[in-house]
């Protein structure tokens, strides 16, 4: 296990150029592990505290059953010697494709004691997609969920010859397992536990894959060491709960995705209880919340956003939406009051906003808290920003937000909210370890233990070293940079805001330079609105395109009387556009009239990964997207 040296934040380290805070860096909290892996970890704790619950898996009845240490370790031991058993190698690749359920997990930790790489592929991949990795991947096993995701990879067969077993967890793949390993000895574990180190290769996450073909991260167990240590020590509170309730999530992000990954390593980690949700649908969510009963979320914004408008769509159908806006003002104006106590600029919440609070408290606040289980006292946001006014709601309704910013190549966070400073509006400090530069462009320049040391090399089966602007094993201060490809700032405090992407920033044809990702973000927020797109490079002015969000657009049907209104005539409905004009309005006070969206369309279809508009991660396939709403944006330009 780590070695702590701290348990508190440390105040960074600045770097000015020209008086501007160009580089900013938080040593670490803890020392570097120097022998053995992520294997370790479920055997460490079996030995340190048995009988500590660890994971909780839903029973057919709906109740939730604890797993203990001891009864993890046990389950991860047999099912390794069923991969030892079933011929795998160590440094054999296997890949897991299925949604976020206790069997992906206990897979992943069994791959590592039987000294394997475990390689993700989101449940809703293409058979394209799928191919790709297994193929790039060289993955010799492959674990699907269901007989859907079997059909899909059996389809690919005969274009991957690697793949030699093919196993479904929902006809017992895990059992079958456990029993093929019944005559391996113990021994084999531990001699393959004992051959990997922290420098070995733990996973190959790929990347979404926005502009072409999906490339391998390789992360190694030291990687992922670096960064779930740290972030268990910074964020102490959550992880190591100091109220009554012993510290717990509900996990609902893929587990394909390395924010989820890290997290679930981190759980297992800190020996904090994790719980797995694999439907994110509203209603099933809902009630895992209900009976699960987090102490702590891990969530993307649209999550945040979601809960906040179905508690305003539920007002506004009791007739009390003029209530709930206030209270939303309320808790924004409490939420702000904190922060600047907190940073000892004012003097916290004066009477009369506590008053108001506290009547607010059991008709509004309650109930959001209560929608995510109602004892979720923090939640960890990653993603994409949330913004000021949704992260200052959440905190004056009583969930502290951490929101952070990182990368698959950067084993997830590599910035996080500094607990008892947090900055609205921002993605918060380096986390302890790591160090955050500016370019002379704006780019994000990132180094820490945590970096990767470069993409998966298909064609001869090993990494390829560093990758582009990166360097592995890479220190604050070292010298080696990775670029990260996003535009951010720091401010005199070093607190970093993202403001795009590189490649997605507009130059119009006046010259005018436009990060389109605040105001999408902004305008995604809006009950209203699904998706949004802002376009105008080398055009004149700055365009969007919109789609609608389906549970905001059957609320608004509903308490307007146009239920039976087609789509095709809705998006062109004087009422709904009016609407969204005034939250486009709200949206271009976040920016100067050049880069104002000036016009709108508003789309009668949503982007979705199926239709090949969005990542699996959510985000715009931007070049997708514009060629096949060509004549959409082309109408936007016409006079």
């Amino acid at each position: 296990m780590s070695v702590s040296v701290s348990v508190q934040p440390l105040e960074p380290h600045k770097r000015r150029v020209d008086g501007v805070v160009r580089e900013v860096s938080v040593p670490p909290l803890v020392r570097p592990v120097e022998r053995g892996s992520l294997a370790d970890i479920p055997f460490d704790n079996a030995h340190q505290a048995p009988d500590d619950p660890v994971l909780s898996r839903k029973q057919p009845d709906g109740r939730w059953a604890d797993v203990s240490s001891m009864e993890f370790a046990v389950e991860v031991q047999a099912v390794a010697k069923g991969l030892i058993a079933a011929g795998l190698a160590a440094g054999d690749r296997l890949a897991i494709m299925a949604r976020t359920t206790y069997e992906w997990t206990l897979l992943d930790f069994a791959a590592w004691a039987a000294g394997l790489v475990t390689v993700p592929v989101y449940p809703t991949s293409s058979a394209f997609q799928a191919r790709w990795i297994l193929q790039d991947s060289g993955a010799v096993a492959c674990a699907v969920e269901n007989k859907e995701q079997a059909r899909l990879i059996s389809v690919e067969r005969r274009q991957l010859p690697a793949l030699a077993h093919l196993w479904e967890f929902d006809t017992g793949a895990i059992g079958v397992l456990k029993d093929l390993g019944r005559d391996v000895p113990d021994a084999a574990v531990a001699e393959r536990r004992a051959g990997r180190s922290p420098s070995s290769v733990a996973t190959l996450i790929y990347t979404s894959g926005t502009t072409g073909r999906p490339k391998g991260c390789v992360l190694t167990h030291a990687n992922f060491f670096a960064e779930v240590d740290n972030a268990v020590e910074l964020l102490h509170p959550v992880f190591k709960s100091v109220s009554k309730d012993p510290a717990s999530t509900l996990l609902f992000l893929p587990l394909s995705h390395v924010f989820g990954r890290m997290v679930a390593i981190g759980c297992l980690r800190a020996r904090v209880r994790l719980g797995h949700a694999p439907s994110i649908s509203t209603e099933d969510l809902l009630a895992d919340l209900a009976g699960f009963r987090p102490t702590f979320l891990l969530a993307i914004p649209y999550v945040l956003e979601k809960v906040y408008n179905t508690g305003r769509a539920t007002a506004e159908k009791m007739g009390r939406a003029a209530s709930f806006d206030r209270a939303a003002r309320i808790a924004q104006r409490y939420g702000e009051a904190l922060e600047a106590v907190e940073h000892g600029t004012g003097p916290g919440p004066g009477l009369g906003l506590r008053l108001a609070h506290a009547v607010y408290d059991p008709l509004v606040y309650r109930r959001i808290r209560a929608a995510l289980g109602g004892r979720v006292k923090y939640a960890i946001c990653g993603g994409s920003p949330l913004g000021h006014r949704l992260a200052a709601f959440y905190a004056g309704a009583g969930i502290q937000i951490f929101e952070g910013y990182g990368l698959t190549e950067t084993t997830a966070a590599a910035t996080v909210t500094p607990p008892l400073r947090p900055r609205l509006g921002t993605v918060g400090w380096p986390l302890p370890g790591t160090a955050v530069r500016i370019a002379d462009d704006g780019e994000v320049l990132l180094s820490g233990g945590q970096v990767f040391g470069g993409y998966w090399d298909g064609e001869r089966g090993e990494p390829t070293g560093a990758g582009p602007g990166s360097a592995a094993g890479s220190s604050p201060g070292s010298g080696q940079w990775f670029a990260t490809g996003d535009v951010g700032a720091l401010d005199e405090d070093g607190y970093l805001t993202i403001t795009g992407r590189k490649k997605d920033l507009i130059i119009t044809s006046g010259g005018k330079n436009v990060a389109p990702a605040p105001l999408e973000d902004w305008l995604r927020a809006h009950p209203l609105v699904g998706q949004c797109m802002v376009v105008g490079d080398n055009r004149s002015y700055v365009t969007a395109l919109i789609t609608l969000e389906p549970d905001g657009l059957a609320h608004w049907r509903q308490m307007r009387k146009k239920t039976g209104v087609p789509m095709r005539e809705l998006v062109q409905d004087e009422e709904l556009r009016g609407a969204l004009q005034r939250a486009v309005d709200e949206a271009n006070r976040l920016v100067s009239r050049a880069e104002s969206i000036r016009k709108f369309a508003v789309l009668p279809v949503d982007f979705t990964e199926e239709n090949g508009h969005l990542t699996p991660s959510l985000k715009l396939k931007r070049a997708a997207i514009a060629e096949d709403f060509a004549d959409e944006i082309e109408k936007l330009y016409r006079r």
